[in-house]
């Protein structure tokens, strides 16, 4: 029981407080990361097997250390509540909130502009063009598929491995955004950044994309997760993208516009193009899946330590 605790009390400071705006460990991560690309980046052979060589020393350095310092709140006094604390920085959800809401707020009083501005905050796709239409789904795409990466895969780190699996994985989803790009830069040094973090949202991508599916449309959502979620690009955003977008009953992917150049993304879901309300039933369904997980947590420990105690 003493899981779930920490989970709740970890998403009680976060609904609470949200993302540290000062002094967020993330962003010295991020520094440190970039001072470890820099020096190993361009040191000693150029060649592919070189440098996924180096990207993935880089990412065990990177990560290996800081998980090992979390697995110590086991041994000092008030370890639970720093367990809460690690897991409170490794999730996202109301900072998805807090990127998303501006969006849509701009799209209801028609400054399309300002809206393609906000959500050029959290995509990397090109914005100058869009329409309101087009910044809706984007904006629906990146509560869906940060659902997975920004809460349900810390939380689910944290209870098979607790502090040091929810560091771990929210590091190496950190170093996914920053090298974990198919370009000439990062095509082989952040390989390994990349494989590991497909490794570890393996599981938490099709448990997102099941609680997504239990509290919507389910039957569409399975259909659509099934049918869509392996033609997607990314073997873990797929499904939990397709899932979610059959749950609201809205189509997502199809053409879009990365770095000045046009790609055909395969479409996920079914039924009507996203609009601006779409953005809040989004931020609704992760709400009712993770209410959902937390409360078949509480259920499953209840279970186990009823039985333990027979």
């Amino acid at each position: 029981m003493m899981t779930t605790v920490t989970v709740a009390i970890a998403l009680l400071l976060d609904a609470c407080f949200g993302e540290p705006r000062r002094f967020h460990p993330l962003v010295g991560f991020g520094k440190l990361a970039h001072g470890a690309e820099q020096f190993l980046f361009g040191c000693g052979d150029k060649s592919a097997r070189q440098r996924r060589a180096r990207g993935a020393l880089a990412v065990f350095l990177l990560v290996v250390p800081f998980a090992a310092l979390a697995a110590l709140t086991r041994f000092v006094p008030y370890g639970t509540l720093l367990d809460a604390i690690l897991l409170y920085l490794a999730i996202g959800w109301k900072s998805l909130a807090q990127h998303a809401r501006p969006v849509l707020n701009a799209l209801r009083q028609n400054q399309l502009d300002l809206a393609r501005e906000r959500v050029g905050k959290i995509v990397s796709r090109d914005t100058a063009s869009m329409q309101a239409q087009d910044v809706s789904k984007a904006t629906v795409e990146s509560v869906l598929e940060n659902g997975n990466d920004a809460v349900f895969g810390a939380i689910f780190w944290f209870v098979v491995a607790g502090a040091p699996g929810a560091v771990a994985y929210r590091l190496a989803n950190t170093l996914d955004a920053m090298w974990g790009y198919r370009n000439e830069r990062y095509l082989y040094f952040g390989w390994a950044a990349a494989r590991l973090d497909d490794v570890l949202n393996f599981v938490p991508a099709r448990l997102t994309a099941l609680g997504y599916a239990l509290v919507g449309r389910t039957r569409v959502a399975f259909r659509c997760w099934q049918t869509q979620g392996r033609t997607w690009k990314s073997p873990n955003a797929g499904p939990v993208m397709a899932a979610g977008a059959g749950s609201l009953g809205v189509s997502l992917g199809g053409p879009a516009s990365y770095h000045g150049t046009m790609q055909t993304r395969p479409p996920l879901g079914e039924g009507r193009a996203p609009e601006a309300h779409d953005i809040e039933r989004s931020l609704t369904l992760l709400r009712n899946s993770l209410l959902l997980w937390v409360l078949l947590l509480a259920g499953g420990n209840f279970v186990f330590e009823s039985v333990l105690s027979r």
